[in-house]
């Protein structure tokens, strides 16, 4: 099985990629470790970030793509970019996405048996979160 953990950020979808094979976790290498828009969300712009983001479950044979889900409202609340672009991950064919609340990765890896230390990982701070979403959906799935 292989999971995109994907955290919106602004402009930004950063993502990790993670492979379960034989019950072992690994992390395969990525051409890329986040895609953005480069203007504003214009319906190009838009089309051009799914077209990408489906060649790259294509090229890596993605399974799975699992967002973490931010909220409406508050001070943690996602921007109106931040959902064009779960919209336009929601809407790919061939691959299933997940929506997980925060709430529930954090249940997860703290039930979870499996522990992977984030600084041994090779991944960029920035990917941290991506990371924790795929490795508690994950978890589930063990």
């Amino acid at each position: 099985m292989r999971v995109c953990g994907v955290d919106l950020a602004g402009n930004d979808a950063n993502i990790a990629l993670m492979n379960l094979e034989n019950g072992l976790i690994q992390l395969p290498d990525c051409r890329t470790r986040k895609l953005s828009l480069q203007k504003a969300a214009t319906a190009h712009e838009l089309k051009y970030f799914q077209k990408s983001f489906a060649q790259l479950v294509q090229d890596y044979k993605i399974e799975t793509i699992v967002i973490r889900q931010r909220p409406m409202k508050g001070k943690f609340a996602g921007g109106a970019i931040g959902f064009k672009l779960e919209a336009a991950l929601e809407l790919l064919n061939g691959v299933q996405v997940i929506v997980m609340p925060p709430t529930e990765i954090k249940a997860a890896l703290k039930e979870s048996r499996v522990f992977i230390e984030f600084a041994e990982t090779g991944l960029k701070g920035f990917q941290k979160s991506a990371f924790e979403t795929a490795l508690a959906y994950m978890s589930q799935h063990l």
